[in-house]
């Protein structure tokens, strides 16, 4: 293995609902992602460092360091069903380690079982958005109609270029395994952390999840986007 993977605790798990939410295009999957963990009160119960991820340390409030890293976070939806957010500030700084990377963690959770896989990203438009929309990129056209039905679009091979990092990559190696496999993409001017995106796609997983979050920090940073917009225009 290329990675060192510190465990706080070993939770018992199955069946598992596996969400992605690294930075990215608009940081909308990170915001999102981040925002229903803790909303749902999520546990961290693995620390994962990675030779592949930016050779720098970060430093808290107390000036103590810490080697740039992922994070696996465990928490339960309404049903009772498990869920595992993979979190952290940063990605892979290369396509080699993009690939390993998201291969040793797919593996490590494959372990428990996975039931479905849950990427979260950006859809770069370049322009100020302001009722963003979620796009849908798939494993198979079975998890495609269930998420027509929450509100997610599919426009025919779009994005073009295709999905990079990731949320990519743990939708191809879910179609691998034959595990349902989903990447949101919430539509972003990518400019900022678009809240207001991050908000579209928490709505989706709301409905996916079974959960009723309260949305109102969400809603309060979307208004600030709304406000940075109109100076901007």
């Amino acid at each position: 293995m290329e990675s060192i993977i510190v465990y706080d605790s070993k939770p018992s798990l199955k069946d598992l609902v596996f969400i992605e939410c690294l930075p990215g295009i608009g940081n909308v999957g990170k915001t999102a992602g981040d925002f229903v963990a803790d909303s749902l009160n999520a546990k961290k119960f693995a620390t994962i460092y990675s030779l592949h991820f930016p050779s720098q340390v970060l430093l808290d409030e107390d000036n103590i360091v810490d080697l740039m890293n992922n994070q696996l976070w465990y928490a339960k939806d309404v049903s009772g069903r498990d869920v595992v957010f993979l979190r952290g500030d940063c990605q892979s700084s290369t396509q080699e380690g993009q690939f390993n990377l998201c291969r040793e963690i797919l593996d490590v959770l494959m372990e428990y079982g996975i039931s479905e896989i849950i990427t979260l990203g950006g859809y770069g438009t370049g322009q100020i958005v302001e009722e963003p929309r979620v796009f849908g990129a798939v494993s198979d056209l079975k998890i495609k109609s269930e998420y027509k039905k929450h509100g997610v679009e599919f426009s025919p091979g779009d994005p073009s270029a295709g999905i990079i990092g990731a949320s990519g990559l743990f939708v191809g190696f879910g179609k691998i395994h034959r595990i349902s496999s989903i990447c949101l993409m919430g539509e972003t001017s990518g400019y900022f952390v678009d809240h207001k995106s991050a908000m579209a796609m928490v709505c989706v997983l709301m409905k996916r999840l079974g959960v009723d979050l309260d949305l109102k920090e969400l809603k309060d940073k979307s208004e600030q986007i709304d406000e940075l917009t109109a100076k901007v225009k």
